[in-house]
């Protein structure tokens, strides 16, 4: 082959080479180009918020509130028992009948502390005809020992034997007494006014003694257990009153702490309030229950709760400082109620700073927004 061909061939393969690295800078070029421009875009991209969607940041006087839940419980119920072993009879009493305080419920058979009676009532005569014949030997010697017939040992042996006799006498009593007691624990009463909610045993069923009967409930008086945790019941005061609502009725019902528990409960360290329903027809225990409890009032500089974000390690809300989004990091502190709204404390802020309100998504730190009406409408800040 020709020395000038070679060259021509070296040539034309050098210069496809350079063609194809021009081309392929230039397309990298217009690719940074389009992306700087798409990210010009973005910086550029302007938020249009309502009335609205903006709340002021205001000093505000706050009814601060606990949120509570639980299950109604009677404040008086009671269980009868069985406290003597025997074959139950009589009870007749279900689920749902009102029973008052004294009535008999049921029974258990008789027979056997019938006769153990009679036993204990045979045996104190017995032990009483024993000390009326040990008193009648005491008196003889005595007169005997005056005489000089007999010597005063033999006094002191009959006084031993009276007051052995004496004893043995006592004994027997208490052990009427103790039948009687028997006897009369066969009979099971009602401790409390109210209604039957179990019925545990049935007629003809050999029961033990502490064995399970019925269990009465008195609905006059209903209470609320509220497990709050240490710092949530730094607040909690006698007296305090709570808007509750309890499934099945439409209205809320008020209720006012009565006790409070003074120690903690074991692992949960919560500690537990009673509040009181009275007077409220229709509720029975074991129904849910859900309020608030008022502990007092805070005023404080204020936004509502909706409106902290917390998806960062600090908590902050979306500021809107000369038509942009800033990102301030703010303080929280106690939350609070205010025309059914809950509001909650912060530090951070200024007053009258506006903020993104909760129902506006996450926005970009350094987004520029607008306003489609006058901002001064969100000044009620709610």
């Amino acid at each position: 082959m020709k020395r000038w061909l070679i060259w021509a061939l070296v040539a034309l393969v050098l210069g496809l080479l350079g063609l194809g690295v021009q081309r392929a800078l230039s397309a990298r070029k217009a690719q940074q180009e389009a992306v700087a421009k798409m990210a010009t875009q973005r910086v550029q991209t302007v938020v249009e918020l309502g009335a609205s969607d903006v709340v002021e940041a205001r000093s505000r006087d706050l009814a601060q509130v606990l949120a509570i839940s639980g299950a109604l419980k009677a404040v008086n119920s009671a269980i009868v028992k069985a406290r003597v072993p025997g074959e139950l009879q009589g009870l007749s009493v279900r689920e749902g009948d009102a029973v008052k305080a004294g009535q008999i419920i049921a029974q258990v058979d008789p027979f056997e502390y019938k006769a153990r009676v009679r036993q204990a009532q045979q045996m104190a005569e017995s032990a009483k005809a024993q000390v009326d014949i040990a008193r009648r030997n005491f008196d003889n010697n005595r007169s005997l020992v005056d005489q000089g017939f007999i010597s005063k040992t033999a006094l002191d042996t009959s006084i031993s034997t009276l007051a052995a006799a004496e004893a043995s006498f006592r004994a027997a009593q208490a052990g009427v007494e103790v039948a009687n007691q028997s006897l009369s624990d066969t009979v099971l009463r009602a401790p409390l006014s109210g209604l039957v909610s179990q019925r545990l045993a049935q007629p003809g069923e050999r029961v033990v003694p502490d064995a399970r009967i019925i269990e009465i409930v008195d609905l006059s008086r209903l209470e609320l257990e509220a497990g709050l945790s240490t710092f949530e019941a730094l607040g909690l005061r006698l007296g305090q009153s709570a808007a509750l609502q309890i499934e099945g009725l439409a209205k809320p019902v008020t209720a006012r702490v009565v006790r409070i528990n003074p120690s903690a409960v074991a692992g949960s360290r919560a500690l537990t309030a009673y509040l009181a329903i009275d007077g409220v027809p229709g509720l029975h225990p074991g129904m849910f229950v859900q309020g608030a409890l008022n502990t007092g009032r805070l005023q404080s500089l204020a936004v509502p709760l909706s409106a902290v974000r917390t998806d960062k390690p600090q908590p902050y809300v979306q500021v809107v400082d000369q038509d942009r989004i800033r990102h301030q990091t703010i303080e929280l502190g106690a939350g609070g109620e205010l025309d059914g709204q809950t509001l909650v404390a912060i530090k951070g802020l200024s007053e009258n700073t506006r903020v993104v309100a909760g129902s506006i998504g996450p926005l970009r730190d350094g987004t520029t927004v607008k306003f489609s009406t006058a901002p001064a409408a969100a000044a009620s800040g709610k």
